[in-house]
């Protein structure tokens, strides 16, 4: 409880002077209601002002707002008047100084009573108003006299004209000050003290040059005056400038000066005066100067428990300011973090705020999906985990555009005619395109109307969102390399990106380094030819394409299962390419007689596209081209042939263009499966009995053209897989080189993704290196069957064991060096067991062994060849049909039948000799049957 001594006055008269104090202990109840009280400063009882060694301003605690001032003025002595500079407004008169001491007196009395209690006697009260009493440290009168103390260190004089003899107080007062005066301590002290007069800087010369001087390192400071909130007045020491200093990155309440001069505070305008006050306000601070535009000094104010700016935010005191918020120093992302908390209580300046997304569920807000397709530069299509698809734009970012034109013009092509339009779209579709990303949803900008008047185009709902992936903010990638600017809002427009500080630095750089937009170099020109449609063009364009084979080629747009947008980026050309070998489901479009219904699955069969190859990097063959200037071939993306893919799913017939083809059996095998299984287009097939019909084949004569192959591998229906000799130096160097690169950048373990038909390299179990394989089937993320592509054996591995294949070691730089074979002349034992024996015996004969082989004849899944040892020239499958491990198979074909003639018999002498499928002696056709066989006759 605050004592107040007031000697010969009535009862009554004390109860209402106590009544009347200003200072009192606040309760539980009190700190409840109010909560100025942080971890910055604990609040004294009586937080002080000093205006001069014999001055000051008490104030009591806050009860439901800032609390009334009182001025109390110490009696008996006299100190220093400080330095005043004189009005603007009189030009004519001079700044006046300090007197000597008076700054060194302000000084004591700041450092002993800021931040401390106190209690006070008021003696004297003027006619105006002004009060004088004694003060003294702590909660009661018997504590430390402050006027005792000034006049001791010699930093006051008494004044002796108003002594009387008989108080004791005022002569202790002379006592102590003879005292000093024989001790000489200030102001008694030889010299007059001329040293101690501060020389204080009012204005500087050029604001700019003086805070890049202090290169934003901390400056020692005592505030000296609170504007508002975020507007400070501080002493810079040891120099004495006197500087106006604005907070950094945020802006609170201010008092606006009305025309009569009076000034009206905004809502929480005075409170957020009293918060940086109660804490700031004559304390010993330092301060980082970070900028000056437009003469405005912008700066960071620390104190030892905190820093005010933060506090501020996080009090709902002050909002953020994106205009100075890049200049902050000490971490944008605390500001707005502190902002993120008061909004989310709703405190103070944000009691009536609502939150952009408030609505959503959690589910919405954030969630991973798969990107599907790149829009421009803005914004992008993804597939959630439901299958639905989603339109998300980035949040606060601008796509290039050309400002002020509008573009009538048809051959207007947004994505290739706006300078940086196409470089912005290829970055995200390289980054993002078919990779699975996070998706924060920021806010929803709501649909807009176009009309007469408006000069704002007409937009649907939007949901804007930050999309990361691997930890890189996208807009901000794309912003960083210019291809995008930043949206500037209004300061009460809360609808803007979570990361929007991160996006102004990015701007920022992007700037400073002229990049993309902001270069200074001649824009990039992207001349692209558009053929669609174009006969004649495509005429001349169609032997080019079929020369070159292969051509690479991103995907612009899908019309269909089968039907394709393409742009060649070495041509600079876009295509129409309609798939070769298929014929797949038609969707509705108009037609002159009306609009043509879609056939069953038309629109599976593009979502399958869609999802496969929509702007994805691919390689088509060009074989001919229709009436219309399209282009007829076959597309492979990492491996898959989009034709097979189709049938082999269902969603397309097999073409009987396709006969002429080197993927017809490949598409047959596939749409039989697919016919099998009774899936989508074949739901509903019933199998027709067709009469065989046998083909009459050209009589020609066998060729050997036998070659030196490497057997690898061989399989249990005896298949075999070889290397051709010619190419295994080859193999060699690359196996070594990529090896090599793995070893100096290991990939991440967990970080590849694999997906049935891509090519990767895997770590084989046996031996713990890395080959070159294709992914077969993805079971679980724990088993997934791979192909080793030049060796031929397949193995189960975790997806842990597998990564991303360098595209130095591809396919395109050197193809699949293992080759499947069959055995051409013999018989596959159907017998397990039996089949198991010739196996054991190959693998012992051939296996990692040097062979000469000659191809017989085409297979349905592979040639079929014969094999000879590399040192005797012996034919592998004769020696098997010696060993009467195998029966001979006889063929129709009549150059074929001479080879056959060769062989010997399958009743021998090996039959004689009861040797392995004779042991059991001769049978007859039905027995043999037993062992899986069909005797020829």
């Amino acid at each position: 409880m605050l004592k107040i001594w007031r000697p010969k006055i009535p009862i009554s008269d004390c109860y209402e002077n106590l009544k009347s104090a200003l200072i009192n202990r606040p309760t539980s109840t009190h700190y409840d209601r109010c909560r100025y009280h942080h971890s910055l400063l604990s609040l004294p009882l009586l937080p002080l002002t000093v205006l001069s060694g014999c001055a000051i301003i008490v104030r009591g605690q806050p009860r439901g707002g800032p609390p009334p001032e009182r001025q109390i003025n110490l009696s008996n002595i006299r100190t220093g008047a400080l330095a005043r500079r004189a009005p603007q407004s009189q030009p004519d008169q001079k700044d006046t100084p300090d007197e000597p001491f008076a700054f060194q007196a302000r000084e004591f009395l700041r450092k002993m009573l800021i931040g401390k209690e106190v209690c006070f006697t008021v003696e004297v009260k003027t006619a105006l108003g002004r009060e004088y009493g004694m003060v003294y440290l702590g909660r009661d009168t018997t504590g430390e006299n402050i006027a005792e103390s000034l006049v001791n260190e010699g930093l006051a004089t008494v004044r002796r004209e108003g002594i009387r003899g008989n108080n004791p107080d005022q002569a202790r007062l002379c006592d102590l000050e003879d005292q000093a005066k024989a001790s000489k301590k200030g102001m008694w002290t030889e010299g007059g003290g001329t040293n101690t007069v501060r020389d204080l800087k009012y204005i500087i010369e050029n604001p700019r040059n003086f805070v890049d001087s202090m290169h934003q390192k901390p400056v020692n400071a005592v505030i000296e005056h609170v504007r508002d909130g975020s507007v400070v007045r501080a002493l810079l020491l040891p120099d004495y400038y006197l500087v106006t200093v604005m907070l950094s990155g945020v802006k609170c309440p201010t008092f606006k000066r009305e025309a009569d001069g009076t000034e009206s505070p905004e809502p929480f305008a005075a409170e957020a005066k009293f918060f940086t006050e109660s804490r700031l306000l004559q304390r010993d601070v330092q301060i980082i100067l970070e900028s000056c535009p437009n003469q405005v000094i912008l700066g960071t104010v620390l104190h030892p428990n905190g820093n005010i700016t933060e506090l501020l935010l996080k009090e709902g005191f002050a909002r953020c300011v994106d205009w100075s918020m890049a200049v902050y120093t000490q971490g944008a992302e605390k500001l707005r973090a502190g902002e993120k908390s008061a909004k989310e209580r709703k405190v103070r300046i944000w009691k009536d705020y609502v939150a952009p997304t408030a609505n959503m569920d959690q589910k919405d807000r954030q969630f991973v999906a798969k990107v599907m397709q790149v829009v421009n530069a803005d914004a992008v299509v993804v597939k959630l985990n439901s299958g639905e698809y989603k339109t998300i734009h980035l949040s606060s970012i601008r796509p290039p555009r050309i400002e002020g034109e509008v573009h009538k013009d048809k051959r207007f092509r947004p994505i290739y005619d706006i300078p940086y339009m196409f470089e912005a779209r290829e970055f995200m579709r390289k980054k993002i395109i078919g990779k699975k990303v996070n998706v924060t949803v920021d806010y929803i900008r709501a649909a807009t109307s176009s009309s007469e008047t408006s000069t704002i185009p007409a937009f649907a709902e939007r949901t804007c969102a930050t999309v990361t992936i691997g930890g890189i903010n996208i807009a901000e990638a794309l912003v960083s390399k210019g291809f995008a600017t930043v949206i500037r809002y209004r300061q009460d427009d809360d609808q803007r990106s979570s990361h929007y500080d991160e996006l102004l630095a990015a701007e920022a750089r992007a700037i400073k380094n002229g990049k993309g937009l902001h270069s200074k170099k001649e824009v990039p020109i992207h001349r692209v030819a558009d053929i669609s449609g174009e006969t004649q063009k495509a005429k001349q364009f169609l032997p080019f394409l079929q020369r070159a084979g292969r051509s690479e080629a991103v995907v612009e747009y899908v019309f269909s299962g089968s039907r394709l947008k393409l742009y060649m980026p070495k041509e600079t050309c876009l295509i129409t390419f309609l798939l070769a070998g298929i014929e797949c489901p038609r969707g509705s479009r108009n037609m002159p007689g009306g609009m043509q219904v879609a056939e069953p699955f038309s629109d599976e069969a593009m979502a399958f596209t869609k999802e496969l190859v929509l702007q994805r990097e691919v390689e088509v063959e060009v074989e001919s081209m229709d009436k219309a200037g399209n282009f007829i071939g076959w597309l492979h993306i990492e491996g898959v042939n989009l034709s097979v893919a189709l049938v082999e799913n269902a969603l397309s017939k097999v073409h009987f263009t396709a006969e002429r083809s080197s993927y017809y059996k490949t598409l047959v095998s596939g749409e039989e499966a697919s016919r099998l299984r009774k899936d989508k287009i074949w739901a509903n097939y019933e199998e027709k009995k067709v009469e065989e019909v046998v083909h009459v084949m050209e009589e020609k004569e066998r060729t050997a053209n036998y070659r030196a192959v490497y057997v690898t591998e061989i399989t249990d229906t005896m298949h075999f897989y070889t290397q051709d000799v010619e190419t295994g130096t080859q193999l060699e160097n690359l196996m070594e080189t990529m090896r090599a690169e793995i070893a100096a950048q290991p990939p991440v373990e967990g970080s590849y993704a694999a997906r049935r038909g891509d090519y990767c390299i895997a770590n084989f179990s046996a031996d713990g290196e890395w080959y070159r394989a294709r992914v077969e089937k993805v079971q679980s993320p724990a088993k997934v069957h791979v192909f080793y592509i030049d060796y031929g054996n397949r193995e189960i591995v975790p997806s842990t064991r597998l990564a991303v294949i360098p595209p130095a070691f591809s396919t395109r730089a050197l193809a699949a060096q293992a080759t499947e074979y069959a055995f051409a002349y013999i018989q596959v034992p159907q017998d397990e067991d039996a089949r198991a024996d010739v196996v054991d015996s190959l693998v012992r004969d051939i296996q990692n062994t040097q062979c000469l082989l000659n191809v017989e004849h085409s297979g349905v899944t592979c040639p079929h060849v014969t094999l000879q040892f590399a040192d005797s020239k012996d034919d592998v499958g004769l020696s098997l049909v010696k060993e009467g491990m195998v029966m001979v198979d006889v063929r129709k074909e009549k150059h074929l039948q001479k080879m056959v003639g060769k062989l010997p018999p399958w009743r021998n002498s090996k039959s004689e000799m009861k040797l392995n499928i004779w042991r059991y002696g001769d049978f007859r056709d039905d027995d043999a049957d037993e062992f899986g066989y069909k005797l020829k006759k």
